[in-house]
């Protein structure tokens, strides 16, 4: 291999050249709409915002939802392409800008999130690429002075059906743009789809794989500086005193400014920009958070929880029954950071008349939760939002963190400040030390079984600190809905039910974490449940099947599940299983868990089965794909996941104390999807509740030692 390239080579360089020079990279992958066209070509035909034909075939379909690794870039291509009557190989794709017509409709901003990408656009995309195609057959029988009625469409052509006449989607391009874009158009009959249920491959495979791609991290811009910044090692604490002479001695760095968020050093490159943050040596004013500790807030815990909080659910009397046995618990889940591959980052460019940014976000624009980029730009430039584009680029990760623009109002701020564009970068220190974090939670259950062994009553209290409250100023005396999310909505038929929830206002920044409040009251409520199943004698799964007849999707999984888990048939001695089944985002997973023990009494996971409902599926390698991620993610954290805070600050720093899985940890999974008519449902989500009290409720079953606090440390002999 030769390159012309002096110094050192990075990685994703030696991978674009040895790609190039085939030096031992051989990718058995077709990436449609990566050849470059041949010849001048007009892009004539844009009859939406997300539809674009060109005459030489190519359609580029235009994505409005980021792309972080769960597959929107395909997902959403897929739905347009459908009705569109394409073939694949002929789809491009690109990042929608920003702008309210790129608007989820579920929540009104342009933003990616909730696990509402793909349900969001099963029908306006759907309808989007069916009014294109009736356009396309309109012009076609003009041309052929034919009714539109005897035309039909054929992978990319019209065709006539009397004589078979046929025109490509490019021929026609010019020809539909004068065509009126029609009120309405006919979907497809699902029995006709070539590409919705079928695997078909990503449209974003071999950029990742070539390095081609670009995220956040790899953008670069003429005449850019790299910033690092200097923030608060406690929460709500402020600079009182730094050396910016001594910075300014680095070579390399160009200006210190201060920020909201902290003191940057503006350098010509990351490791200078670092350098210059080391020499700053700034004092901190730490402020009230300094006395604060995970164990002063569980103290506090303690006292909340001996008080009514505020009613979340209600039913009969609202107590447990007297007289019948009776069952208390306190469950227990940490704060936790989202690690993201991809650490924190983002570059700006600020003007007098203009703003670009450059960001690997979940949220373009829109007014609601505190603003997107757009809004947060044209806050701190005081430039109106029209003036600010944004540059999605793909996301390294996102899980809910990068829902959040602090490390985009660095970005703009430091632009702002230094003259000239600059991209802000985060250390891996930096990215868990300074996050909005899961909320720790407290459940304080009690429950009753009747004589028969159904449950007669129960109640939960939680204590857990409001993602509204502190992200949107929300009142913390109403129930935030992802604080109790998972415990108020389960689905178990209980005649009697209490479930409170208090708001405490710790200064720990709290924020949206991948399945938000159901990654942890999934846990404590399937390890509840499966509790009052072992105290009434009954099989876990036969206990829950009991209460869930008014409940058919939750059946349906628990029972497909447990089937496919071969639940109740023997397994080698020493391992066990236990199961958990949660609804979250409106889809519906099941997860049996086998476990077994190392020899330092830690969970050894070796299998996992899951069953998912997540309604009609778009493509099942990607939903596959979501729900092994999803159950990666929180066995991580079930098995090592725990953010501490000592004296105001956090504890853990990067991946030798705050471990991701390992591949020797790594459990065989296995995931069946349900058949469905519903309409489509989030699925990066959903996979991650269920797979904590599957793990616990294992453990349990071989050990009878209740797991109750989280992670799950060596378990007692």
């Amino acid at each position: 291999m030769t390159t012309t390239q002096r110094g050192p080579v990075s990685r994703r360089d030696f991978i674009k050249v040895s790609a190039a020079a085939g030096a031992g990279l051989t990718l058995a992958v077709h990436l449609p709409g990566c050849a470059a066209p041949k010849g001048p070509v007009t892009t004539p035909f844009h009859p939406n915002a997300w539809v674009r034909i060109s005459t030489d075939d190519t359609v580029t379909l235009v994505v409005d939802r980021s792309e972080m690794g769960q597959g929107t870039y395909t997902s959403l291509p897929m739905l347009l392409a459908e009705e569109l009557d394409v073939p694949w190989e002929q789809v491009r794709i690109e990042p929608a800008p920003a702008g309210a017509e790129y608007n989820n409709h579920l929540f009104p901003v342009q933003a990616t999130g909730g696990s509402t990408s793909v349900a969001q656009a099963w029908a306006p995309l759907r309808e989007a690429g069916a009014k294109a195609r009736a356009m396309l057959v309109t012009a076609a029988s003009m041309a052929w002075g034919v009714d539109p009625s005897e035309c039909t469409t054929d992978m990319g052509s019209v065709v006539h059906a009397g004589s078979r006449r046929r025109m490509r989607y490019g021929e026609l391009a010019e020809r539909a743009a004068q065509v009126p874009v029609p009120d309405k158009a006919s979907l497809k009959d699902p029995k006709n789809y070539r590409l919705i249920g079928t695997p078909v491959p990503r449209l974003d495979l071999q950029d990742k794989v070539t390095g081609a791609a670009e995220f956040g991290i790899d953008v670069e811009v003429p005449g850019m500086m790299v910033a690092v910044v200097a923030r608060s090692p406690v929460f709500g604490g402020k600079a009182k005193g730094w050396d910016e002479q001594a910075a300014l001695a680095v070579p390399g760095v160009r200006k210190v400014v201060h920020l909201s968020t902290g003191i940057a050093v503006v350098a010509d490159g990351y490791w200078p920009a670092h350098l210059g943050r080391e020499a700053l040596k700034v004092i901190w004013d730490e402020g009230p958070g300094a006395a604060r500790s995970s164990e002063t807030m569980r103290a506090e815990a303690d006292g909340l929880a001996k008080r009514a909080g505020i009613v979340a659910r209600k039913e009969g009397s609202g107590a447990i029954v007297r007289g019948d046995k009776q069952i208390t618990a306190t469950y227990e889940a940490p704060y936790l950071a989202h690690a993201c591959m991809e650490p924190m980052n983002a570059t700006a460019h600020v003007e007098a008349d203009r703003c670009t940014v450059w960001a690997p976000t979940q949220y373009q624009s829109g007014p609601a939760f505190g603003g997107g980029v757009v809004e947060t730009a044209a806050k701190i430039t005081g430039l109106e939002p029209s003036k600010v584009t944004v540059h999605t680029t793909y996301l390294g990760g996102g899980f809910g963190r990068r829902f959040m623009q602090d490390f985009v109002a660095e970005a703009v701020e430091a632009s702002k400040l230094a003259g000239a564009p600059v991209k802000v970068l985060w250390s891996r220190e930096d990215d868990i030390q300074h996050d909005f974090y899961r909320p720790s939670t407290r459940v304080d259950f009690a429950g009753s079984l009747a004589s028969d062994g159904a449950p007669s009553g129960l109640t939960a209290r939680i204590i857990c600190p409001s993602i509204s409250a502190a992200l949107f100023g929300a009142p913390r005396n109403v129930a935030d809905s992802d604080a109790v999310e998972g415990v108020k909505n389960h689905p178990y038929a209980i005649p009697n039910q209490m479930i409170d929830v208090t708001h405490p206002g710790w200064l720990v920044p709290v924020g949206f974490w991948r399945s938000v409040g159901s990654s942890q009251n999934g846990f404590v409520t399937e390890s509840f449940i499966d509790e009052l199943a072992w105290a009434a004698g009954k099989d876990p799964v036969a206990f829950r099947e009991a209460m869930l007849g008014a409940k058919p999707r939750h059946l349906g999984v628990l029972k497909l599940a447990a089937e496919k888990a071969g639940w109740g048939s023997p397994l080698p001695d020493g391992t066990a299983r236990g199961v958990a089944v949660v609804e979250s985002f409106s889809s519906y997973v099941a997860e049996v868990a086998e476990v077994s023990l190392n020899p330092d009494r830690t969970a050894r996971v070796h299998r996992v089965v899951a069953a998912v409902d997540c309604g009609i599926v778009v493509n099942p390698d990607t939903v596959r794909a979501q729900v092994e991620s999803a159950i990666v993610f929180g066995l991580t954290a079930a098995l090592h996941g725990e953010i501490t805070i000592d004296k105001g600050r956090v504890v853990q720093s990067n991946f030798h104390d705050y471990p991701l899985l390992r591949m020797d940890e790594m459990p065989v999974i296995e995931v069946h999807l349900m058949p469905s008519t519903e309409a489509p449902t989030g699925i990066g989500e959903p996979g991650t509740p269920p797979i904590a009290p599957a793990v616990c409720n294992a453990v349990y079953a071989l050990t009878k030692q209740r797991i109750r606090r989280l992670p799950i440390r060596s378990v007692p002999a």
